[in-house]
C-alpha cells in the first residue's frame, strides 16, 4: 500500500508541477518583486524620489481638495500621508488621484505609469484579469496546487533531511538539477507553505462567499458587525453637514493608539450630515493588516468606535499582514525576497529535471511532450523575466507624455511587457534547445539598458543614489538590475559551452 501511495503522490507532484508550473512561476515571480513594490515605484516614478520633511503637512491643509470632493458629491475622499517607503502624499476622490510633494504640498506631475503597485502587485494575485473575479479564482486554483505540491514533495522524498545537505553541482546535469530542486524545496518549505496558505486566507470572503450568503443573506451590515465589532457603515442622509478638524481627530487617534500616527484618512460622505471619518493606524510596528481603525463623526469629531476586531477577524488580519509584510522590518523583507526567489528556482529546476529525464526517451519514441513542455518552461521562466526587464527599460525610455495609437505611456509599457513575453514563447518553441542560452542575452541587455536609461533620464546614477539616503531605493533597484545582468551573462556563457 505504501509504495502505491507514494507512487500516486509522485504522479501528482510531477504533473501538477508540469501543468501549472508556468502559472506558479508567474505568481511567485511577481509576488517576489512585490516585496519591494514601493521601492520599484520610486525607480519608475522619478518625480516621487523625494526626501521626507522634518514635520509633516497638517491634514487640514488639504481641505481645498476635500471641498472639491464635497461639491462633486463624492462618496469618499481620502488622504494617505507620506512615509519612508512612499514619500509622497496621495489625495483621492472619485476618479481623481493626486500626488503631492510632502514638503510643499505642490501637486506632482502624473507619473504616467502603473509601476509596481498597480501592475506587478495586482498581477501577483489576480493576473491582471479584471473579468469579474476570474483572475483571483485562477490564482486560488494554482495556490491549492502549490499546497498539494508541497505536501506531495515531502511524501515522495523519504530522505528529505539528507536531501537538504546534498548538492552535487559537478555531477550530471540531471542529478545537479534534482539536488538544487530538493535543496530549495526543503530550505524554504515552511515559507512556501505559510505564504501559500496565507494567500488563500486573505481572500477568504471571495473563495467562501457562499458560506456568508447562507449565514447572512443580504444583511451585510450584520456580517461586518459580527466579524469586526467596530467597523462603521452608514448611508448618506441627504442633509448638509460640515467636516470638523481632521488634525484634531488625528491627534486623538494618535493618543488612543499610544503614539502611532494615522496611515490612511477617509472622509465618507463629505458634506453630508451622516458623514464620518475613518482613520487607519500606521502598521510600521505591527504585523496585522489592517492594524487598527478608529471612526469619528465628521462634523463634531466625536469618537464613534475604537474597538479591536473579534478573534476570527484578528487572526485573519495577522495572517494577511504576515503575507503582505507592510510592517517595517528590512531584514525580514530581504528574507522574503530571497525565499521568493528560491520558489522561482524550485519551479524552474522542477521543469528542467522533468525535461532532462524524458528528453532521450521522447526523442526515441517520437513523442512531442518534451518540445511542448520545454517551450512552455522557457517562456514561463526566462520569458517573464525578460518581459519584466523590458517593462522597466521602456519606462525609462518613453517620455511621460508619449501616446501611440490612442494609448498613453502606461498602456504602452504594459503592451511592451505582454508582447515581449509572447515573443519569448514564440522563440522558445522555435529554437527550444538553444532558447535557454539565447534568452539570457536580452535579459542582460534589458537590465543594463534600464540602469543606463535611469542615469541618462534622471541623473541619478548609482554613486549619486548611494550618496543620498532618500535615493537608496533607487540605488537598490539599479544594483539588483546589474546583478540580474551579471547572472544572465554568466548563465549564457555556461550554457553556450554546453551547447
Amino acid at each position: 500500500m505504501e509504495p502505491t501511495f507514494r507512487a500516486s503522490m509522485n504522479w501528482l507532484h510531477t504533473w501538477a508541477g508540469v501543468v501549472l508550473g508556468g502559472l506558479l512561476f508567474a505568481i511567485f515571480w511577481m509576488g517576489t518583486l512585490s516585496v519591494f513594490d514601493r521601492e520599484i515605484d520610486r525607480w519608475m516614478m522619478p518625480a516621487t524620489r523625494l526626501a521626507l520633511p522634518d514635520a509633516p503637512i497638517p491634514l487640514d491643509a488639504f481641505r481645498p481638495y476635500l471641498e472639491t470632493a464635497t461639491v462633486a458629491k463624492a462618496r469618499a475622499w481620502a488622504v494617505v500621508p507620506a512615509t519612508e517607503r512612499e514619500p509622497v502624499i496621495r489625495v483621492t476622490w472619485q476618479d481623481t488621484s493626486l500626488l503631492l510633494d510632502p514638503s510643499t504640498g505642490a501637486v506632482l506631475p502624473d507619473p504616467g505609469t502603473w509601476a509596481a503597485t498597480r501592475f506587478i502587485y495586482p498581477f501577483h494575485y489576480m493576473l491582471q484579469i479584471r473579468i469579474g473575479r476570474l483572475g483571483a479564482w485562477i490564482v486560488a486554483f494554482a495556490t491549492m496546487a502549490m499546497l498539494a505540491l508541497c505536501v506531495s514533495g515531502v511524501i515522495i522524498h523519504r530522505k528529505i533531511f539528507a536531501d537538504f545537505f546534498t548538492f552535487r553541482a559537478r555531477n550530471r546535469p540531471r542529478r545537479a538539477l534534482l539536488d538544487l530542486h530538493n535543496v530549495t524545496g526543503v530550505l524554504a518549505l515552511p515559507f512556501h507553505v505559510a505564504i501559500t496558505l496565507s494567500g488563500l486566507i486573505i481572500f477568504y470572503s471571495i473563495y467562501f462567499s457562499v458560506v456568508f450568503q447562507i449565514a447572512y443573506g443580504d444583511n451585510w451590515r450584520t456580517r461586518f458587525r459580527e466579524e469586526t465589532s467596530g467597523i462603521v457603515r452608514q448611508p448618506r442622509s441627504g442633509q448638509p453637514g460640515a467636516v470638523g478638524s481632521l488634525g484634531a481627530m488625528a491627534e486623538e487617534a494618535k493618543r488612543l493608539w499610544g503614539g502611532a500616527a494615522a496611515h490612511l484618512v477617509i472622509v465618507w460622505h463629505p458634506g453630508d450630515a451622516a458623514g464620518y471619518v475613518q482613520m487607519r493606524r500606521s502598521n510600521d510596528d505591527v504585523v496585522s493588516f489592517p492594524p487598527g481603525e478608529i471612526f469619528f463623526d465628521s462634523a463634531t469629531g466625536k469618537l464613534l468606535t475604537h474597538r479591536a476586531p473579534l478573534p476570527v477577524a484578528s487572526a485573519q488580519h495577522f495572517i494577511a499582514g504576515l503575507h503582505l509584510i507592510h510592517f517595517r522590518h528590512w531584514t525580514l523583507r530581504w528574507l522574503y525576497f530571497a525565499l521568493g526567489l528560491s520558489g522561482c528556482v524550485l519551479i524552474a529546476t522542477g521543469y528542467l529535471f522533468w525535461l532532462e529525464r524524458r528528453r532521450k526517451r521522447h526523442a526515441e519514441l517520437g513523442l512531442a511532450g518534451v518540445p511542448i513542455v520545454e517551450g512552455l518552461a522557457i517562456g514561463s521562466v526566462s520569458g517573464i523575466v525578460i518581459a519584466t526587464l523590458s517593462f522597466f527599460a521602456v519606462n525609462r525610455l518613453l517620455p511621460s507624455d508619449t501616446t501611440f495609437a490612442g494609448y498613453d505611456r502606461a498602456a504602452l509599457e504594459i503592451w511592451t511587457f505582454y508582447l515581449v513575453w509572447l515573443a519569448a514563447f514564440g522563440h522558445a518553441w522555435w529554437r527550444p534547445r538553444r532558447a535557454w542560452m539565447e534568452q539570457c542575452w536580452p535579459m542582460a541587455a534589458f537590465a543594463v539598458t534600464a540602469v543606463l536609461l535611469n542615469w541618462l533620464t534622471t541623473g541619478d546614477h548609482l554613486l549619486h543614489s548611494l550618496a543620498h539616503r532618500h535615493l537608496w531605493a533607487v540605488a537598490g533597484m539599479d544594483l539588483l538590475l546589474l546583478a540580474s545582468a551579471a547572472a544572465a551573462t554568466l548563465t549564457a556563457i555556461r550554457l553556450r559551452i554546453r551547447c
